[in-house]
């Protein structure tokens, strides 16, 4: 008890071993849906699902370990939501790059990730993006969330006349689906703890009972326990010399990684850090260099093994709620991560149905800084606007911050307040405008 108390500073924070465990698994009940939900998105560029839940697990204990070592914060990482569709459905799918490639990609993002959290850069980038389109990404990747998530659960699929319709809702798991959502929306309303995780569980379990395509929903595994897969058909098989070798393609994707990477990372250590009351009277926060670095520092090692980019998680402010102060609280949700691994079968057997319907409510939480967006200014709504309706319709994240940049930069011309934008920002919209109309 001495030793922890000494290394995380547990009553300098006023907190206690069992707070901090209690918060940890608190957290990690919060956040455990990507263990399923991360393999599921990524499986469809054509790595292995089975080895993609050992590189879930383990990046995110890797992830946490450096965030409780180098930080001392309460602030868990995983692969982020949102990077893991653009990742397989834009970068693989879409444009057709191989997995490879992409993690290569990923890799590049951190290096520079790292370099921005080293050094001061960091804070002039933060200062060239308007209020307005920070919340349009936030809201525009949720609802890209959505849309995968109902295209999962079969309640929307392709049409040749309107592109998308609704799906058949003649079938029993289409009604499992709908149920699905509002299961996952009632407990997180009634504030259940690890409600995602437990409406995909419940949602699994019933479709062991409801008729699929091939059989049941659902196929339970006949050995729920295991040593985890090996996950070495996907770890250390990145191409580092992709985005080099096809740099007109993979330089815009760099640095829309960097641009959600950096903001969601940044959004996630202000927000629960002021949960847990660490921001200081001026508002910030301590030791964020610190806590970038392990940011960064995570998503290296997880392109590394084999997946994409690791980021601080918002559900983290459960266990904040629950009592973690400390980088503890962090630690422990590495170690539930670790131990997950031996479940690996129970978490293949979950359908995807469940866990598209449980992206359907992620997105929407996902779009809640709406509420912030100043409505009476178009300069600000309209680029956000064209963002969050860029982003699903386009499968693509970093088109829809290049539209929304471009657009920023003629509205605020347009409009007669062209001083009020630094020209970096007008930097950013110039080099989108290149690429769309050279590259």
């Amino acid at each position: 008890m001495h030793f922890l108390d000494s290394v995380f500073k547990l009553s300098e924070h006023q907190t206690s071993l069992r707070k901090e465990g209690v918060a940890g698994l608190t957290s990690f009940a919060a956040m455990a849906y990507i263990l399923a939900v991360n393999p599921s998105i990524l499986s469809a560029s054509g790595m292995d699902a089975a080895a993609l839940v050992t590189v879930t697990a383990l990046s995110a204990a890797m992830g946490c370990g450096l965030m409780a070592i180098l930080a001392n914060y309460p602030i868990a990482l995983a692969p982020g939501m949102g990077m893991n569709a653009f990742f397989a459905f834009t970068l693989c799918q879409t444009l057709g790059i191989p997995w490879q490639g992409a993690l290569g990609i990923v890799f590049w993002n951190g290096v520079l990730f790292m370099a921005l959290s080293l050094s001061g850069i960091r804070e002039r980038i933060i200062e060239c993006v308007p209020d307005g389109l920070r919340v349009g990404v936030q809201a525009g990747i949720g609802l890209f969330i959505a849309f995968i998530g109902l295209s999962q659960a079969g309640l929307v699929v392709d049409h040749p006349a309107t592109l998308v319709t609704l799906g058949d809702l003649g079938t029993p798991s289409a009604w499992l689906a709908i149920f699905g959502i509002l299961v996952t929306g009632i407990l997180i309303l009634r504030k259940i703890p690890g409600g995602v995780l437990l409406a995909i569980v419940v949602i699994a379990l019933l479709g062991c009972l409801v008729p699929g395509e091939n059989g049941r929903v659902t196929s339970l595994p006949s050995m729920p326990f295991s040593l985890p897969p090996p996950p070495t058909s996907i770890s250390f098989q990145l191409d580092l010399l992709y985005p080099i070798n096809h740099w007109r393609t993979a330089l815009p994707l760099v640095f829309a990684f960097l641009f959600v990477d950096l903001f969601d990372t940044l959004g996630t250590l202000l927000g629960v850090g002021r949960t847990a009351g660490l921001l200081t009277s001026s508002g910030q926060l301590p030791r964020l260099k610190s806590a970038l670095v392990a940011d960064a520092g995570a998503t290296l090692a997880g392109a590394l093994i084999g997946t994409s980019p690791v980021t601080a998680y918002v559900e983290s402010a459960a266990g904040v709620r629950a009592g973690g102060r400390t980088g503890l609280t962090t630690l422990v949700v590495g170690l539930c991560f670790l131990l997950s691994l031996f479940l690996t079968p129970l978490i293949l057997a979950l359908p995807s149905l469940a866990t598209g319907a449980a992206l359907v409510v992620i997105g929407l939480t996902m779009a809640e800084g709406l509420r912030s967006l100043a409505f009476d200014d178009l300069a600000q709504t309209l680029p956000a606007f064209l963002t969050m309706l860029a982003m699903p319709l386009t499968a693509s994240i970093s088109d829809g911050i290049g539209l929304g940049f471009i657009c920023y930069a003629g509205m605020m011309l347009g409009g007669g307040r062209a001083r009020e934008v630094p020209l970096l920002t007008y930097g950013v919209a110039g080099l989108f405008l290149l690429r769309y109309a050279f590259l």
